[in-house]
């Protein structure tokens, strides 16, 4: 029986980050991989291709709005055209997963399927025997698909299918409201097809403050056509196509399409690595839970990424696996804070969160402040072209930054500093004080700053105190 001292399985992001920077420390670490290739869900059919895609669709988006300048374009989508930018983007990312690379490191890489046969030990194919001082489960999730009555007469598509079509559908119906499927459906309707996205909840975006809900129907509303508060009964076969059955608000909605997208949700990948054998409890869905020290009720074994349930994001395994790092090669138990973990749904406008809602404020009993720019108020996006769209941050009394909002064209990037005054705990006044070259779109962050600065100084009992000084100073 081989012997480690970090065992990690799940060859994505998560189980990349741990056995790259633990063999680094100078650890002997075994790195399991059941599909037989590295990268996990992020590279091969999420994060990396999925914003292929998007961009490619945007380019075509952008060349239709092209004709209001007088270039006339025309012609139909070769979706085999936009397979191969995807893969192309997959095939240059896919080089920094290379095998060859994490076994120079010094890694041991197996590709099979692990079980738990003790706390310690687990067995690979039924035939190598592992032995782990510390075990990180890094094993990722996969789509969740609903029980709908007829949905398995039909073909459907998730994220690990969509984009091996080999023709673009007239007509697409998504299921799910959530980043993945909105992405996703909008990229369709820029290539072209006529989308419905159907959400069972009252909005899309459920996680979002409810001003962005709101912004985001109204911008995506555009493209798409949204439909809520949906009760999906069935899917039936309808010649080539397919019927989706639902009832909105009491009556009876029937909607045709000719692809059939089903993003609601995710599962663990977890359930045949038999983790009971080694004692580790999972919650109703099968997610192993950890604590903010990414430990599980068994103190060697860490979850991290989607095996732990808490946040689906490639970033947030990242963090989770650089500290994960230290704390299973070192034994130390440092911990992980989401607080303020951002992400981004990357459509066009983008959708940007970091930190608290409005909702969550206002439920923790907390007293704040709201601060919010539209985007037809900033020069650089006037200029653009591009007004549709807001910034909201929200602060304690003394001007703490508790979360911030945004609705707008690469939002996921001129919001970044907001980020950094977060993470070394400035206030939102130290926004307001930067210099920012004219005209950015980050001036919307500034603006928005601006206005914490305008009320101490100009809404408050300044006004008067500085009026007397001027008028001693005459």
């Amino acid at each position: 029986m081989e012997k480690y001292d970090v065992i990690v399985i799940g060859g994505g992001s998560a189980g990349l980050t741990v056995a790259s920077g633990a063999a680094s420390l100078g650890a002997r670490v075994a790195l399991i991989e059941q599909s037989g290739r590295l990268g996990g869900d992020c590279l091969h059919f999420g994060c990396v291709p999925s914003k292929a895609f998007i961009q490619a669709a945007k380019e075509v988006s952008t060349a239709r709005r092209a004709a209001s300048l007088g270039l006339d374009v025309s012609g139909t989508v070769d979706l085999s055209a936009v397979k191969t930018r995807v893969e192309e983007a997959v095939g240059s990312i896919q080089q920094q997963d290379d095998p060859k690379r994490f076994t120079e490191m010094g890694v041991d890489i197996y590709f099979g399927r692990a079980e738990f046969v003790t706390p310690n030990a687990l067995l690979i194919e039924g035939e190598d025997y592992v032995y782990g001082k510390s075990i990180v489960i890094a094993t990722g999730s996969s789509p969740l698909i609903p029980e709908i009555p007829g949905l398995e007469d039909v073909t459907y598509h998730t994220n690990e299918s969509v984009f091996d079509l080999e023709k673009l559908p007239e007509k697409a119906i998504f299921i799910g409201g959530g980043p993945i499927s909105l992405e996703l459906a909008q990229a369709f309707s820029h290539l072209g097809s006529e989308v419905t996205v159907v959400e069972k909840a009252s909005s899309i975006l459920s996680k979002e403050d409810r001003s962005i809900q709101e912004a985001a129907v109204q911008v995506l509303g555009e493209d798409l056509r949204i439909v809520t508060d949906a009760d999906i009964q069935k899917v039936t076969k309808d010649g080539d196509g397919l019927s989706l059955h639902c009832t909105v608000e009491g009556k009876d909605l029937h909607i045709n399409g000719d692809m059939l997208f089903v993003g609601t949700g995710r599962k663990p990948n977890s359930g045949a690595l038999n983790v009971g054998k080694a004692g580790v409890e999972t919650d109703q869905k099968g997610f192993i839970p950890a604590g903010d020290d990414l430990r599980t009720n068994v103190s060697h074994i860490f979850s991290i990424g989607d095996a732990n349930g808490r946040y689906f994001f490639t970033h947030a395994a990242g963090m989770e696996g650089k500290q994960v790092v230290q704390n299973a090669v070192f034994g130390l138990k440092g911990k992980v804070s989401y607080d303020q973990l951002p992400w981004v749904t990357y459509t066009s406008p983008e959708i940007f969160h970091a930190g608290m809602t409005e909702e969550e404020a206002t439920e923790s009993g907390i007293n704040y402040k709201v601060y919010e720019t539209t985007l037809d108020d900033v020069d650089r996006f006037v200029a653009d072209h591009q007004t549709q769209g807001l910034v909201k941050i929200l602060t304690d009394w003394k001007g703490k930054i508790l979360g911030a909002h945004a609705v707008g064209e690469g939002a996921g990037d001129w919001m970044q500093p907001v980020l950094y005054a977060m993470a070394k705990n400035n206030g939102i006044g130290s926004l307001s004080n930067m210099t920012y070259p004219y005209p950015n779109h980050a001036a919307a962050v500034q603006q928005t700053a601006d206005l914490f600065w305008r009320e101490k100084l100009f809404d408050g009992p300044v006004p008067a105190v500085t009026k007397k000084l001027i008028e001693y100073k005459r």
